[in-house]
Order: structure tokens, then C-alpha cells, then sequence
């Protein structure tokens, strides 16, 4: 019987790859984002694979639709051993211009939703003596112009990741976190736009201060997520990797 992950924010970008690798592994997926009609398409490239894909819609800063969601999967797909929290948002701003709500939407997907889908999955892998929790940080967490909300709680989710793999290491669960630098999606495509500058021309000057001269795509984010949901990675816990071309810290 296939293993059945979890990944948040997957309707597109680096969530819509995930799903997908995550099936070519051999999990079946729920895809889980605030639309659910919007998970169709990761869902057909889920199904494409041969496994079995499930679109779910929920916020996951809202725990009883958090709860209410991961119930539905494991009734539906089977108890989840995987967890993907990659749901993001961004409300990008000057320190001076930056609204309470542009604080406290970006701290309440990014960590209280990571919080609220952990807590929520860890039920079911704590039962399993398995599991896998995979954290999605960011190159930001070092710190980045105009994102005061959105490097806190990368880095947030850095410290996160540390805690509950000393908590739960002892129930052949590992934590881990991927923080990824220039990847191309939808969202960096909206920074450009928020800066004035052409996506093409936002690439192009990102690849040069990159050392492998090239901006990431959702599979290079995959392929490391992959690597950390696998039976093989059953000794790495606590672990922030940087997939960003080069060494950031």
C-alpha cells in the first residue's frame, strides 16, 4: 500500500511540482491549497503518474479547517506520513509602509499554518513510527529588503523545523526544511511586477549573481524535497538545505 503525503499551497509553482514528484516516487497526494477547484491540474499530473491524488481545500492558518482537511485525507487517501508545508503568501513592504494585516496575514500561513498542518499530521505518523516533515524556508530567512514579515517567519520556520525533529525523532520522524533561493513562479514573477522590472530582466539579473549562472525552477526545489521524504533520509533531521544556486549562509 502506497505512503500518502500532504502538500500545502500545491495548486501551483513549487507546491504543483512537489505533488508530482512526491507521485513519481510512489506516494499518493493530497493537494491541498485555499481553492480547491484550483488543484485540478496538479491533480491530473498526480494521477498521470499512476498514483492516486486528492484535491482538498483549506486555509491552513484556520485549525478547524486544518483538522477538518487532514481527516478528509486520511478517510479518503489513507493516514498521511508525508507532510509538505509549502503555502505561502507574500505582502511585501518598507518597514515604515507595512500594514498590521500585511504582518499578520504573511506570520499566519507561513508559521501558524505550518504549525496548525504539523500538529494536525504528526497524529498519524506518531501512530506509524514514520514520518516525514518537510518545511518550506526561504534564502529570505537571511534577510531581505522589503520583507521584514516574510524573513521572519522563514526564519521562523527554521527554528520550527529544529524543535520538532528533537521532539519527534524518537517516533522515526524527521523534520526537515528546504529554502530555496531565486526560483521562477508565479510569486516572483509578482515581485517584478512590485518593483517596476520585467520578469525576463528580474531573471536574467538574478542568474548573474548566482553561481551555477542560472535562476531555480520548481523541479530543482522538488528534487531536494524528494530527497527528504525518502526512506533513504532516515538519518538527516533538523536540516535546512539552501537550494539557491550557491552557499548562502
Amino acid at each position: 500500500m502506497a505512503r500518502v503525503a500532504i502538500v500545502t499551497g500545491a495548486a501551483r509553482g513549487i507546491g504543483a511540482a512537489t505533488a508530482e514528484r512526491l507521485a513519481a516516487d510512489g506516494f499518493d497526494v493530497a493537494v491541498l491549497d485555499l481553492d480547491e477547484a484550483a488543484c485540478a491540474d496538479t491533480v491530473e499530473r498526480v494521477t498521470k503518474t499512476g498514483r492516486r491524488g486528492l484535491a482538498v481545500g483549506a486555509d491552513v492558518s484556520d485549525s478547524v479547517a486544518v483538522d477538518a482537511a487532514v481527516t478528509r485525507v486520511a478517510e479518503e487517501l489513507g493516514a498521511p506520513s508525508v507532510l509538505v508545508n509549502n503555502a505561502g503568501v507574500l505582502r511585501d513592504n518598507l518597514l515604515f509602509k507595512m500594514s498590521d494585516s500585511d504582518w499578520d496575514t504573511v506570520m499566519n500561513v507561513h508559521l501558524r499554518g505550518a504549525f496548525l498542518m504539523s500538529k494536525a499530521a504528526q497524529k498519524y505518523m506518531t501512530e506509524q513510527k514514520w514520518g516525514r516533515i518537510i518545511n518550506l524556508s526561504s534564502s529570505s530567512a537571511l534577510g531581505n529588503r522589503g520583507q521584514a514579515n516574510y524573513s521572519a517567519a522563514k526564519a521562523g520556520l527554521q527554528g520550527f523545523t529544529k524543535t520538532l525533529a528533537i521532539e519527534l525523532g524518537k517516533f522515526g520522524i524527521t523534520v526537515n526544511a528546504v529554502a530555496p533561493g531565486f526560483i521562477v513562479t508565479d510569486m516572483t514573477a509578482a515581485t517584478a511586477e512590485r518593483i517596476g522590472v520585467g520578469f525576463e530582466e528580474l531573471q536574467a539579473s538574478a542568474a548573474k549573481q548566482i553561481p551555477v549562472q542560472r535562476v531555480g525552477r520548481p523541479e530543482d526545489v522538488a528534487h531536494t524535497i524528494s530527497f527528504f521524504a525518502s526512506e533513504g533520509a532516515g538519518f538527516v533531521s533538523g536540516q535546512v538545505i539552501y537550494v539557491a544556486g550557491g552557499p548562502l549562509n
